[in-house]
């Protein structure tokens, strides 16, 4: 990582925090960064507490939350007197998301296995024939 001084325009930044400029600016439009200064010739520039901001976001997105669970937890993180279980609370939630999501998953993959092993899946070619 170089040692450019704070701020950075938008391509360091993106490259910084792992994500295009184009997510960057995506996320800026979705409310996720707010407050980029910008430079008197409307260049955005971004402080180191923006791209840890960055991220974040880019972690939480590889992690499955949806843009609305970052927002939340976002709002949680930048607030100091936030009470933990409430980030706990998100947490677990997805967690239980994640678990229905993997059974799901499971089922399919069971199934898949069962057509490569017999091509009419559990019903033999009479049984289909009568569908």
């Amino acid at each position: 990582m170089s040692k450019t001084a704070w701020p950075v325009p938008i391509g360091e930044a993106a490259r910084r925090a792992g994500v295009s400029a184009r997510m960057v600016r995506h996320y800026e439009s979705l409310g996720l960064v707010a407050g980029v200064a910008r430079t008197d010739s409307g260049y955005r520039q971004y402080t180191e507490a923006d791209v840890h901001g960055l991220r974040f976001i880019r972690r939480a997105r590889d992690l499955g939350f949806s843009m609305e669970e970052i927002a939340g937890l976002l709002a949680l993180w930048q607030d100091r007197s936030r009470a933990s279980s409430q980030v706990k609370r998100i947490a677990q939630e997805h967690i239980a998301d994640l678990g229905g999501e993997y059974k799901l998953l499971a089922t399919f993959i069971v199934l898949v296995a069962v057509l490569l092993v017999r091509p009419y899946g559990l019903f033999g070619t009479h049984e289909i024939e009568r569908l």
